[in-house]
């Protein structure tokens, strides 16, 4: 089992930025795929971006490239989301999930085995 914990999100102003980590307690966190999803009220809960086991690959929705980073530090067990230039649709709860194994990691929703509770983002115009 393995217990992910979110935190970093808050309020914000449009064009400011946030970082939000996720930590997750397990021993075998490099053999995880990492990603972020992102759910607003009345939505479904989507991709935001996800990172390999290693950290040398990664993937973004197409509405936060270029604006959002992805990282991880496996000696310290924490992924990472950088979110710059934040836009009132950005607004959303937050989550980090996690999927078993060295690919590349899903945009998919299904294969991740482990999600942690969210954390609220709030951007204001």
């Amino acid at each position: 089992q393995v217990q992910l914990v979110e935190s970093g999100g808050g309020l914000v102003q449009a064009g400011g930025s946030l970082r939000l980590s996720c930590a997750a307690s397990t021993s075998t966190f490099s053999l995880y795929a990492l990603a972020w999803f992102r759910q607003a009220p009345g939505k479904e809960r989507e991709f935001v971006a996800v990172i390999n086991w290693s950290g040398a690959i990664t993937n973004y929705a197409e509405s936060v490239k270029g604006r959002f980073t992805i990282s991880r530090d496996n000696a310290k067990n924490t992924v990472y989301l950088l979110m710059n230039s934040l836009k009132p649709e950005d607004t959303a709860v937050y989550y980090c999930a996690a999927a078993l194994g060295r690919g590349l990691g899903s945009s998919l929703a299904s294969p991740y085995n482990y999600w942690g509770q969210g954390t609220q983002v709030t951007v204001s115009s």
